[in-house]
């Protein structure tokens, strides 16, 4: 699934970028930006990002979990203690890198929800 920004776009004569899903223009989510404020905006896509590194890290800690320890590590309780570390920083880097497209979801899906709540004057 790509997300991406496409040519401004002039619509209800302002003009603004579109993003694209599914290879289109997403009109709808295009709109429910205009409703709702940069601060929401900001906090949905943090929200969102997080949400993604909380999956992604119980995927990770789930290829993992049967791996046990050599190196210098040895199979000791700290290895597991230190894997755990390691896959929690895995997937917050992932996630803040562009992660696997759960994120772009989740925000459209905050920011439609938002807008819904927006009373218009």
């Amino acid at each position: 699934m790509q997300t991406g920004s496409i040519n401004s776009t002039p619509i209800a004569s302002s003009a603004f970028s579109v993003q694209s899903r599914n290879g289109r223009p997403d009109f709808e989510l295009a709109a429910a930006l205009q409703k709702v404020s940069p601060q929401q905006q900001a906090k949905a896509q943090k929200t969102a990002t997080d949400f993604e590194g909380m999956f992604l890290n119980a995927m990770f800690s789930q290829m993992t979990s049967g791996l046990k320890g050599e190196g210098p590590f040895g199979d000791t309780v700290g290895t597991g203690v230190w894997r755990s570390m390691l896959t929690e920083q895995y997937s917050k880097n992932f996630a803040n890198a562009g992660g696997v497209g759960v994120a772009s979801e989740v925000y459209r899906t905050l920011i439609l929800q938002q807008a819904k709540t927006v009373r218009t004057a």
